[in-house]
């Protein structure tokens, strides 16, 4: 019985399976795209993310450590250099999983693209932007930007008579529900 046994085999032997997410993590950081089989890149990113944080910390010991994973000294290189470097404020999840929708035609296994998560521009977001201070209370920052349509009504209201005051647009009613019989 496997009580408990979560690991994919893959349908290989255990050499055969550490060579297959060997090369495919290799391909993975020269590359930062691969597209593979859904369970190959589920197995890879429980291989390939240990390897990443191992990589923040530059020394020989995690060189040597992480060279004995891979086995390729252009992709150890590659990832103790720029991979590294672009993952180092992230806390984790280095790699993004994303499914096509199709499957292979041989075997009907349901295809995915696995991308480092730093390396994809589409995805990435301004954090300069949104610098802004956050609030999670009931009442909003209304008020400052009340007042600030209040100065460009003022300021925009020059030309007309002073006295006067601009009347507001009334809300249109919602209609009425109609009442069920009983």
């Amino acid at each position: 019985m496997r009580h408990g046994k979560k690991f994919n085999h893959l349908g290989r032997t255990a050499p055969h399976r550490e060579a297959l997410l060997s090369n495919m993590a290799s391909s993975l950081i020269l590359a930062k795209r691969i597209t593979t089989t859904l369970a190959k890149a589920k197995a890879l990113r429980k291989y390939v993310e240990p390897l990443i944080t191992k990589a923040k910390t530059d020394s020989t010991h995690s060189r040597r450590t992480v060279m004995s994973y891979l086995q390729n000294k252009e992709s150890v290189m590659a990832l103790f250099g720029e991979v590294a470097g672009r993952t180092a404020e992230r806390p984790g999840g280095y790699t993004r999983i994303i499914k096509l929708g199709d499957t292979r035609h041989g075997d009907s296994a349901e295809m995915c693209l696995m991308e480092l998560v730093d390396f994809n521009d589409l995805y990435k977001t301004n954090k300069e932007a949104k610098k802004g201070k956050t609030r999670r209370g009931r009442k909003s920052g209304k008020k400052a930007d009340g007042a600030e349509d209040a100065t460009i009504v003022a300021e925009g209201s020059e030309g007309k008579a002073e006295g006067k005051k601009e009347e507001k647009p009334k809300k249109e009613k919602a209609p009425a529900k109609k009442e069920k019989k009983k």
